[in-house]
């Protein structure tokens, strides 16, 4: 039994990592290279990620500045940018993709908001069904007569504060984004 939660635990951290992951590429006040995360360049004929192909800097808290390894990409990343959602136009000097973040409005900042609630609402779920599934263990190991009904109570209960603890780490990671966003 005791290997089974820690196997449920393992998929619990799983799911909080990748939540923090998540809502790193959210854009809050300040530059962050995560927010390229998504975003992906054509490269030879392969999809890659920006910071796999270039190197990303923060010369200061609004702007980001892009240096591919090869010159040739330069056009490639800029074109990417354009196309994703990220809604800011690249500035190409022939060298550098520059990034200049505009400052946040109040109305944006409520819409980032509600992207990290919705985003923190789906991660739970993803949490409640790991739950839902150590549950439906448990009552087949009963049901085979590999555990009994005391030990079953038990380990529904310690699955049940597992998933009370990452519940509370989760609230704790999107208070702390939210607080990111609303900073000026």
């Amino acid at each position: 039994m005791k290997a089974d939660l820690k196997e449920y635990e393992e998929r619990f951290q799983k799911q909080i990592s990748g939540y923090e992951h998540i809502i790193s590429t959210v854009r809050a006040g300040r530059a962050n290279p995560a927010i390229l995360d998504k975003i992906h360049v054509d490269y030879y004929g392969t999809p890659t990620l920006i910071s796999q192909m270039a190197e990303i800097k923060i010369p200061d808290a609004r702007t980001i500045l892009i240096t591919p390894w090869e010159a040739s990409a330069l056009k490639n990343i800029e074109k990417a940018i354009n196309m994703s959602d990220l809604g800011i136009n690249p500035g190409n000097d022939g060298k550098t993709i520059r990034l200049n973040l505009p400052a946040l409005t109040e109305e944006k900042r409520k819409d980032l908001t509600k992207q990290v609630a919705k985003m923190s609402e789906e991660a739970k779920v993803h949490l409640r069904n790991i739950r839902r599934d150590a549950n439906e263990k448990f009552k087949e190991m009963k049901k085979k007569s590999e555990m009994s009904e005391d030990e079953q109570k038990k380990a529904e209960k310690d699955i049940q504060d597992l998933l009370d603890k990452y519940i509370k780490e989760i609230d704790a990671l999107t208070a702390k984004k939210d607080k990111e966003i609303m900073e000026i």
